[in-house]
């Protein structure tokens, strides 16, 4: 078996502290005083993305390798308080609006209800998500629901089973519906859908999409971005917006309506006039990256500015040296004022990030 390295990425850490290296603030001389995310490019964060985990119980090959992610050591894993307590100061001192919690796969954290209900208590009236696969969802909706958990958003890329096998590298497409068919019995609505556009799924892309609208689920397309853990993807080989919409417009008439939101990744058009939609984020054809409102925080307690950015600031360390919330708020804030400018991916020098998607979080 080859082992995968999760990466070092550069870090700003506490001195002393636990993180990957000593360090300092990140540079911020020039920030305006502003109480928000900002970044030098006008960007306000207001999306918080945590990842809780980096296990998973498939194997996407778009986004892990087939042995997994090494495992994070336990104790440098985010307790479900201490992530709790990063969504309270990231909604209370920082301005954030929303939270999602991602891995991996985070069903594969056992006390995750625990980690909603602490986040639902610190940021009262938030909307907390999970983007998840579906598997084992029907067993645990209940208890996540009861803590607080408000919308779901469910991977899934096919509805034919063998070619889901194949892409997962896991037999598991009737659990992974049953999740859904639970969080949509639940009322978590809307229920939204992602599906990575692949090759080899491409001729499948109008059965699901026939199957999100006859259902009433959102779907959204993403374009396969150069995340994945065995660093294979090449440019040539994915499947761009514009290819996939002209297969699903062989099917479906399909009408432009733009973005609700402007910061809102996804393109919308109409499904056979309306009102189902179909979306469509073409993140490396018609990158949204101007209008980009995340920030994310690993599960080891890093914050994490951009997907393509191996800049990491650590506020583990923070957490356990005993720094009060205002401290942490302003690493945070000079962590996200240097953010870059965009994912670079049509440039020459452009280089994947050390980071795979499943060891960042989505």
């Amino acid at each position: 078996m080859t082992a995968v390295n999760l990466g070092l990425p550069r870090s700003s850490a506490l001195p002393g502290g636990p993180g990957p290296r000593a360090g300092a603030l990140p540079d911020a001389g020039d920030r305006p005083d502003h109480p928000g995310l900002v970044d030098r490019f006008g960007r306000v964060a207001r999306d918080l993305r945590v990842s809780v985990t980096e296990k998973c119980s498939l194997r996407c090959t778009y986004c892990m390798p087939a042995e997994g992610l090494p495992a994070i050591p336990r104790d440098e894993l985010l307790t479900a308080s201490e992530i709790a307590r990063l969504v309270g100061i990231g909604v209370r001192d920082l301005g954030v609006r929303e939270v999602r919690f991602t891995g991996g796969e985070p069903l594969m954290r056992a006390d995750l209800a625990e980690i909603i209900g602490l986040s639902a208590a610190a940021a009262p009236g938030v909307d907390l998500s999970i983007t998840t696969n579906g598997i084992g969802l029907d067993h645990r909706i209940g208890a996540l629901v009861e803590a607080g958990l408000t919308r779901v958003n469910v991977s899934l890329d096919t509805v034919d089973r063998a070619h889901f096998a194949e892409l997962t590298r896991r037999d598991r497409l009737p659990a992974v519906l049953a999740g859904i068919r639970a969080a949509h019995d639940a009322g978590l609505s809307p229920l939204k859908l992602n599906a990575v556009m692949m090759r080899q799924t491409l001729a499948d892309a109008p059965d699901l999409l026939g199957w999100a609208v006859d259902n009433g689920f959102l779907l959204r397309f993403i374009e396969q971005m150069p995340l994945d853990a065995d660093h294979a993807w090449v440019r040539d080989n994915m499947v761009p917006a514009a290819e996939l919409l002209e297969v699903l417009g062989n099917r479906f008439e399909l009408t432009e309506a733009g973005r609700d939101d402007p910061s809102a990744p996804a393109e919308e058009w109409l499904v056979d006039g309306g009102p189902a939609t179909v979306g469509i984020i073409a993140s490396v054809t018609r990158s949204f990256c101007a209008a980009c409102d995340r920030t994310r925080i690993t599960a080891e307690g890093t914050v994490r500015s951009c997907l393509f950015g191996d800049d990491e600031t650590d506020l583990r360390g923070l957490l356990r040296s005993g720094a009060p919330d205002a401290e942490i708020a302003r690493w945070w804030r000079a962590a996200m004022w240097g953010k870059q400018k965009g994912h670079g991916i049509d440039s020459a020098a452009f280089a994947p990030p050390v980071r795979s998607m499943g060891a960042i979080g989505g």
